[in-house]
């Protein structure tokens, strides 16, 4: 931190103060109390350029303020902790995966991950880079780890919910010295934080719960190593995959609402997990939250909060678009996090290798007996 910005990220703050209060500069009289987005492609700059701000693709005063807020939640009271914003999550992503690596390296991926991972593993393997996938689940990862220069972890993981030991496989990566990334996107700085656990980066979409009103796009990379995110700061001026100035400035306004968004939307999934639970027309339910879900025990060695998602089949795919069709408060809408329940029969895309009734359920703000109520209901229309 600066002496400029004040610091609300001590180690005795709650999570609701410090997502609050979360990289706000110091108050001046008569401004404020977070300035509004700088809409710059240059700067005023006569001399050398010695100052912080001196081209829009660089640097931007909105994009500090955002950033050292993300750096707070995922790294409290931490000096030396860096962030980089990115223009969506696949951005971030992209920046730590094609920065770190080389030709002949080889990369660990999880197989069960986002389903743009096949066309990034598609990508990396066109740049003679080496990919190797293993599953989420029982730590499988570590079976392909030999000799790999990056592992990159999804816990808990998108669409299905499966959860890795973090510290065991960061464990067996420092062994060997391979690098570590942690895709936070779906627990969020509120449920997880990768650095603790040990990881080189934390990375995520801030699309999705981070910012929870399904109107931006961003991505971030948050590393305690000044010399890896200098290559990741280099990628980003290469590619330029920056954030807006209003997509940041809006983010850093969400972040204020955070935990008060996560406790509920947390508190709805459990809710709707347990509704589902015993429904006879409902297989492969999972969520973290719930006490016998498979990965119940892990989840809770890691995990603070465990999430809005909740993923379930039903019996064929005609069924499960009945059931999204008859849901009166629920979204049919892809992506998760929002302060809107939605839902998606995820087959529909062809990325994730899912049953046709595959439904990734992402709860939203809502009443909570509101939202099991239309659940529930549309279930039992869907069956007619």
């Amino acid at each position: 931190m600066t002496s400029g910005d004040s610091d609300p990220s001590g180690p005795g703050m709650g999570d609701g103060t410090r997502a609050v209060r979360a990289g706000l500069p110091e108050p001046v009289k008569y401004e404020p109390t977070l300035p509004g987005p700088v809409f710059a492609a240059h700067f005023h700059l006569p001399g050398e350029p010695t100052g912080p701000y001196a081209y829009g693709r660089d640097e931007n005063p909105t994009w500090t303020h955002l950033e050292r807020a993300i750096g707070e939640l995922e790294a409290p009271g931490e000096e030396g902790v860096e962030t980089l914003a990115f223009a969506s999550g696949m951005a971030a992503i992209s920046a730590v995966l094609f920065s770190q690596l080389r030709a002949g390296d080889t990369v660990v991926l999880p197989s069960d991950g986002y389903q743009v991972l096949p066309l990034v593993r598609e990508q990396l393997t066109g740049y003679g880079i080496h990919v190797r996938t293993a599953p989420t689940g029982d730590d499988a990862q570590l079976d392909v780890l030999d000799g790999a220069k990056l592992l990159w972890i999804e816990t808990p993981s998108n669409p299905g919910l499966d959860v890795c030991n973090v510290r065991r496989l960061v464990g067996a990566a420092r062994a060997q010295g391979t690098l570590v990334a942690v895709d936070n996107t779906l627990a969020t700085p509120l449920g997880q934080r990768p650095l603790e656990l040990g990881a080189d980066f934390s990375v995520a979409s801030g699309t999705k719960m981070l910012t929870g009103h399904g109107d931006l796009l961003l991505g971030y990379v948050v590393s305690r190593s000044a010399a890896l995110m200098a290559s990741v700061r280099r990628w980003r001026k290469i590619v330029g995959a920056i954030p807006g100035p209003m997509e940041a400035w809006l983010a850093h306004r969400s972040l204020a609402t955070l935990q008060l968004r996560a406790d509920r939307q947390t508190a709805n999934a459990l809710s709707v997990a347990e509704a589902l639970h015993g429904r006879p027309e409902v297989t492969g339910l999972r969520y973290p939250g719930l006490p016998d879900d498979p990965s119940q025990k892990v989840a809770a060695q890691q995990m603070r909060r465990f999430g809005c998602v909740v993923s379930f089949t039903l019996p064929t795919r005609a069924r499960a678009e009945r059931f999204l069709g008859a849901l009166h408060i629920v979204d049919d809408a892809t992506s998760f996090g929002g302060v809107r329940s939605t839902a998606e029969r995820r087959g529909r895309w062809g990325g994730d290798a899912v049953p046709e009734g595959f439904i990734r359920f992402s709860a939203g703000a809502e009443d909570p007996e509101d939202l099991v109520a239309d659940v529930l209901r549309a279930l039992d229309e869907s069956a007619r």
